[in-house]
């Protein structure tokens, strides 16, 4: 007989925010990783996440943002803790740049507060920016940034309260599922469940192999700066921002102790594996990011203070994979976070919580569903 009720692979930022939904519903839980507790090996490290709601990359988002902001907002409060941080957003790039659009199309189809502001009102209010002559910016009030390690130590945390079980630096090597259970081999033994969430990050191509899903693995470099000007990258005086130049896009994150601004690249890695992945700094993976800084943010152009390196793990079409597993009804898959799925983190923990459980009547959704990704060729 099954030990457990749920068994979930990977307790990061998305299996921690799985197993507390799911143990706070009584489910019997043990979640496995190969790493320790809010480790740096994955894709959720790197001291701070942008949040936002106008959303470029699907106007379909907002409602569930919604949502995800109302359940970072109950952990905050049963943990008496403060991991969102509201300095607004800022994203800037040429008018008709497709995501500039974006970010207004979703903002006014979703009633969402924003301000269209020129190049010259941005460096008026944030003088750390030095925007193109024709950029615009849209700013969002309701933004800012949230803390990953801490988040994923709070989930972790209540799972733990409500009965979760963990097996930290434990490998997994194989699952086999069966209509009424899976049995998970690991290094440490096999382990014997009804269920099975695999939140495995960029290692969800190894896991689910068997798929074939056109999942790619990019190389991402996080990198903190030392401002010549500190006050003016403090968040009570700097917005998180995105900004989308011609071919390319950066994004930034305010101080929030000493350790200075965080500004990098967003996409534009090379294409590696989880196993693979080069976690040395490269002096292109500095000079690039520099020379956006001369051009556009002049005051942080000071010595490099820090990096990290992570991994996006992307569809074809950058959105999620939420969803049961087509040939086994008791595994759920969620992976392919894109570089943009961390905001999300406690609402992905919600909806598999109401798969597993009969009683909730959830649905897969069906922007997220595996079958999009197994049509045709690949």
């Amino acid at each position: 007989m099954a030990t457990y009720d749920t068994i979930i692979i990977g307790a990061g930022g998305m299996g921690s925010a799985v197993a507390y939904h799911a143990a706070r519903r009584g489910q019997r839980v043990l979640a496995i990783d190969r790493f320790t507790p809010a480790h740096d090996k994955g894709s959720s490290h790197g001291r701070s996440r942008v949040i936002r709601k106008a959303y470029f990359e699907d106007p379909r988002y907002v409602p569930m943002l919604h949502r995800a902001y109302e359940l970072w907002h109950e952990l905050d409060r049963n943990t008496n803790e403060k991991l969102l941080h509201f300095c607004g957003v800022l994203n800037m790039g040429p008018a008709e740049h497709e995501c500039i659009r974006g970010v207004l199309d979703c903002a006014r189809e979703h009633g969402l507060p924003h301000e269209l502001l020129d190049a010259t009102e941005i460096e008026r209010r944030w003088p750390t920016f030095k925007p193109a002559p024709d950029d615009v910016g849209v700013f969002e009030a309701d933004g800012g940034f949230h803390l990953p390690e801490r988040a994923i130590q709070l989930h972790l945390q209540l799972a733990e309260t409500n009965g979760a079980e963990f097996r930290w630096s434990t490998e997994v090597r194989s699952w086999k599922a069966t209509p009424d259970e899976v049995r998970i081999a690991t290094s440490d033994g096999e382990h014997v469940a009804k269920n099975l969430v695999i939140t495995a990050g960029a290692w969800l191509p190894t896991l689910a192999n068997a798929l074939a899903l056109p999942i790619k693995i990019e190389r991402q470099v996080q990198l903190w700066w030392k401002p010549k000007d500190a006050a003016l990258c403090r968040h009570d005086r700097m917005p998180a921002f995105i900004h989308f130049t011609a071919d390319r896009a950066y994004y930034g994150i305010p101080s929030t102790a000493d350790e200075g601004p965080k500004i990098a690249r967003h996409h534009g890695g090379d294409i590696t594996t989880a196993d693979a992945l080069d976690r040395s700094l490269r002096t292109e993976d500095e000079s690039d990011v520099r020379a956006y800084i001369r051009n556009h943010v002049p005051n942080a152009d000071g010595p490099l203070l820090a990096h990290a390196v992570c991994m996006y793990t992307n569809t074809p079409d950058d959105h999620f994979i939420l969803d049961r597993h087509p040939q086994h009804e008791n595994v759920i898959i969620a992976g392919g976070f894109s570089g943009h799925g961390f905001k999300f983190a406690p609402l992905v923990g919600e909806i598999t919580a109401d798969l597993l459980d009969a009683n909730a009547e959830r649905e897969p959704i069906g922007l997220f569903e595996i079958k999009r990704l197994m049509r045709g060729p690949r």
